[in-house]
Order: C-alpha cells, then sequence, then structure tokens
C-alpha cells in the first residue's frame, strides 16, 4: 500500500493534456488486473481447493471489511457539501447497515449486507458470537481496512468515491463464487450465499454513481493520474487484505 496515498492530494502543476472522457474510463477499468480476484488465496477459494478452516477464516476476516464499509460511506457523506452526491450516497449504508421503512402499506425491511454476511459466516460453520466479536481478525486485515476508512475520512470526498471504484470489478468476483462454490463446497447452505446474489446487481448500480462523479470532476490530467493512483490504494488494501490471511491460514498448490 501506498503511504503518501493517506496524505493530502499533491497534483502537479502540469500533468499534460488531459485524457478523453472514454480512454480516462478505460484506463480506471485497465486497473482491474490488480483486482484480488487473481490473488492466489482467491483463486484458490474459488477453484475448490480450500478447506473449510480456509473458507471460515476468509469469512470471519472479511467480516471487517464489511463493517467498515458503511463507516467508510458515512465519512463520504460527511466530507461532500453536494445534496444530490449524498442523497444518491446514503443508499450504499442502508444497503449494509439495513433499513425499516413505514409505509401505508406496512412496514418495509431489509435486513442490510452485514446480516447477509453473518448468514453466510453461519452457514459455514461459524458462530454470529465468533464474527461479531472479531476475535478471528488477523493484524494485517485490520490495518489495511483501517487504513481504507481513515483515508476516506481525510481524503476529499471525491477521491475516497474514487475509491470506491474497485465496484467496476466486484461483480465478476460475486459471480463467480456464485457459479463454484455450490460445486465445490456444497457442505454450504445455499442461503448463505444470498450476500453474493445481493451484491450483484447492487455493485452494478453503485458503480454508474461512482465512475459518473469520477469521470465529472477528474479532469485535468493530474487529478486523472491522482485517480488512477487512488484507484491502486484501495486495489492495494484489497490484496493486502488477502495477503494476510494467505500469511495465516495458507494457500494450497
Amino acid at each position: 500500500m501506498r503511504a503518501d496515498l493517506i496524505q493530502e492530494a499533491r497534483h502537479p502543476a502540469d500533468g499534460g493534456e488531459p485524457w478523453p472522457r472514454d480512454e480516462f474510463e478505460a484506463r480506471l477499468r485497465e486497473r482491474g488486473r490488480a483486482y484480488h480476484i487473481h490473488h492466489p488465496f482467491n483463486v484458490m477459494l474459488n477453484t475448490g481447493r480450500a478447506s473449510p478452516e480456509q473458507i471460515r477464516g476468509w469469512v470471519a476476516n472479511r467480516f471487517y471489511y464489511q463493517i467498515a464499509i458503511p463507516v467508510k460511506d458515512a465519512a463520504v457523506l460527511a466530507n461532500c457539501p453536494d445534496r444530490d452526491v449524498r442523497r444518491g450516497w446514503v443508499q450504499r449504508i442502508l444497503d449494509h447497515d439495513g433499513f425499516e421503512i413505514e409505509t401505508p402499506q406496512g412496514t418495509v425491511r431489509d435486513a442490510g449486507g452485514i446480516e447477509a454476511w453473518l448468514r453466510l459466516a453461519q452457514a459455514v460453520g461459524l458462530s454470529r458470537d465468533e464474527v461479531l466479536d472479531l476475535r478471528h481478525v488477523v493484524p494485517g486485515v485490520r490495518f489495511a481496512v483501517d487504513a481504507y476508512v481513515n483515508f476516506a475520512r481525510r481524503a476529499p470526498w471525491q477521491e475516497a468515491v474514487c475509491s470506491s471504484l474497485t465496484e467496476l470489478f466486484a461483480p465478476e468476483i460475486h459471480k463467480q463464487r456464485l457459479a463454484t462454490w455450490p460445486e465445490h463446497y456444497p457442505w454450504i447452505e445455499s442461503e448463505g450465499l444470498q450476500y453474493f446474489r445481493n451484491r450483484v446487481s447492487q455493485a452494478r448500480r453503485d458503480v454508474e454513481q461512482g465512475l459518473a462523479i469520477t469521470l465529472d470532476h477528474f479532469r485535468t490530467r493530474a487529478q486523472q493520474e491522482r485517480a488512477l493512483e487512488v484507484l491502486q490504494f484501495k486495489l492495494d488494501i484489497l490484496w493486502a487484505m488477502n495477503d494476510a490471511m494467505a500469511l495465516k491460514y495458507g494457500v494450497a498448490s
């Protein structure tokens, strides 16, 4: 991870001609080559070579990331003066924390992504208590996730939005899990995979908003290069989490 990404943005005075909007988007999408879908630990999980202990370790450690997502998104809201952006962005918090709304037709409830992840934890053989108390979270995962939240709190809100663009690549990783896990790990109850089903569509929606903001805001060449740095920082966060879990639980050859 790049420590300087947590510091105040540093833009060169003249970064050259800005890339056209379509080229800038293409360069953002190109960073998917560094997405953690390619990490050996994740490849092991999705090709059926993981043991129950490794799967449980991944689920328990990723929970620390799951509970940090709405905290990160709250930081974006706190720093953002644009009401229209806030109106759209708040949906991300509701997606993860859940909500309950009274309507004339009755109560509308959504338990949210964190609860869905806890159901995944139970489906792989973990108790709610041992996931909620974070006893299995390894230091490297905790450090990486905390770095991400601190970045979102301190960075300009547009950079925090840009860091979320790893969602560009998220639907594919969720579809991989839905396609391979039932075959490779039939002992995991299908209901436990609901989080991945939900995120396939939610991530696509989130990408539309985050990408539009990034393409609209990062207009100079220096700003565009900064956006690529920020996105790489987030990719490094996710990769570092997998490094830490691989060190703890091993990677099957």
